[in-house]
């Protein structure tokens, strides 16, 4: 898609002035932003964010576009120029799109919160919604070199996508696709009333899950593979889970009728869901997910339909947290 910040854009440009104290080079990031985050109420949080790092004497060059694909081509693109770090300004969308920009590199990944689920930046203990405490965290992060974490990497058709929060198929990744077709209404309210919508329907699956070389049937309401402890705005699926320990959490949700789901679900936003005997919370390193037209998520981004392949690569990321 063609975009008005295209490579001659000055959105595209550093600030001025190359040199620093005694003439020795200025640090640099690259900063991408995504205009539509919470839906678009925080479309000036970019050019926040650029204040803040430029009054740190970074030089910035930002980058925005009107796509995610044509975004995630230009952060690449801007990588390959050379910079000290990325820092992604959204949601998990965003968070989605710099792990697969860096993971592997060692170049670091600084999160400015200000989308829906800030599921990732949540793991983190990032300042959701509040740009300049979220940059001056970036900034001292920097200077210290930032935290390592484990990274999940999802193989499906030959294509490899990383994550950093979870791979969610089931209920929940069918809430987010019924969500995401409808135009109206906007906001967090529009995953609640579809995830509604979708209960008056949804049935169990019947998943084949082979965990580190051992395969099971499964039949789930849903099942997620996760390297942080929440999905979907604070729905702490595994509480426990550490995303530098080397391992991922497989969480599964054993087949329940409506008003036993509905009585289980408000406890995942607190944690207290883990005992109940419909759950099923277990580590692992590999999980390879099958089931008959179920689509996945990650880190709320839509991956396509199972088969999934899934592991974890330890220290694949480094975070300025």
């Amino acid at each position: 898609m063609n975009s008005p910040a295209g490579p001659n854009h000055p959105l595209d440009l550093p600030s001025a002035g190359s040199d620093g104290l005694n003439g020795s080079p200025r640090r640099s990031v690259v900063l991408a932003v995504n205009p539509a985050a919470a839906f678009g109420r925080h479309v000036l949080a970019g050019d926040e964010a650029a204040r803040c790092l430029r009054a740190a004497g970074l030089d910035v060059v930002v980058l925005r576009r009107n796509s995610m694909d044509a975004l995630g081509e230009a952060v690449d693109e801007a990588l390959q120029a050379g910079t000290e770090a990325l820092v992604v300004v959204g949601g998990d969308g965003m968070v989605h799109l710099g792990v697969n920009s860096l993971a592997g590199t060692g170049l670091p990944l600084g999160i400015v919160p200000v989308g829906t689920g800030n599921d990732v930046a949540r793991m983190l203990g990032l300042p959701l919604q509040d740009v300049a405490a979220s940059c001056a965290r970036v900034i001292s992060a920097l200077d210290g070199g930032g935290r390592v974490l484990d990274a999940g990497r999802i193989t499906a058709g030959g294509r490899t996508t990383w994550f950093a929060g979870a791979v969610s198929a089931g209920f929940d990744a069918a809430v987010n696709e019924r969500a995401n077709s409808w135009r109206w209404p906007r906001g967090a309210f529009r995953y609640t009333l579809a995830m509604l919508r979708e209960l008056g329907s949804f049935r169990a699956i019947n998943y084949t899950v082979t965990a580190d070389g051992a395969s099971s049937r499964e039949g789930a309401m849903l099942i997620s593979v996760a390297n942080g402890q929440s999905i979907g705005g604070g729905m702490r699926i595994v509480p426990d889970a550490a995303p530098d320990d080397g391992l991922l959490d497989l969480f599964i949700v054993k087949p329940l009728s409506r008003l036993a789901f509905l009585a289980v679900f408000p406890k995942v936003f607190s944690g207290r869901h883990t005992t109940h005997p419909a759950v099923e919370i277990r580590r692992v390193r590999s999980v390879r997910l099958t089931a008959d037209n179920v689509v996945a998520y990650a880190d709320g981004e839509r991956i396509g339909f199972l088969p999934l392949d899934i592991d974890v690569v330890p220290g694949a990321l480094r975070v300025l947290a």
